[in-house]
């Protein structure tokens, strides 16, 4: 009978573990408009590539991404640890949506949102 209980206390106390998330951070953005696109860059340090999410749906564009720092030792202080970054932006029905492409360098992802040919201004004849 005491094993069965000391195996209960065991289960419960795990999902308290668990349950210890990260914290939520929203990521620096600067956003640039052209002719020809949107240009985002995210300040994303830390983050690997594998670990980043951008998903574009029904006008809205979700970036997501985890740093993890494996931390040896006891922590003395602790500014730079595990984060969870998200942020969410409206975008125009006008991005070519099969075209969009994002790279990442140097801890800041670079997101290319192409216009689509119907959105971009264009130069219109004048006939006499």
């Amino acid at each position: 009978m005491s094993e069965t209980r000391e195996l209960v206390k065991r289960k419960e106390s795990v999902p308290a573990e668990r349950s210890r998330e990260l914290p939520a951070v929203a990521p620096l953005v600067d956003i640039y408009e052209n002719d020809d696109e949107i240009l985002m860059h995210a300040d994303m340090p830390g983050v690997n590539k594998d670990d980043i999410t951008v998903n574009i749906d029904n006008g809205k564009l979700t970036l997501s991404g985890v740093r993890k720092i494996d931390a040896t030792g006891a922590a003395l202080w602790e500014e730079f640890g595990s984060v969870e970054y998200h942020r969410t932006f409206s975008v125009p029905q006008s991005i070519d949506v099969d075209k969009v492409h994002a790279e990442l360098k140097d801890g800041v992802l670079r997101l290319h949102l192409p216009k689509s040919e119907a959105a971009k201004p264009r130069q219109i004849e004048i006939r006499a």
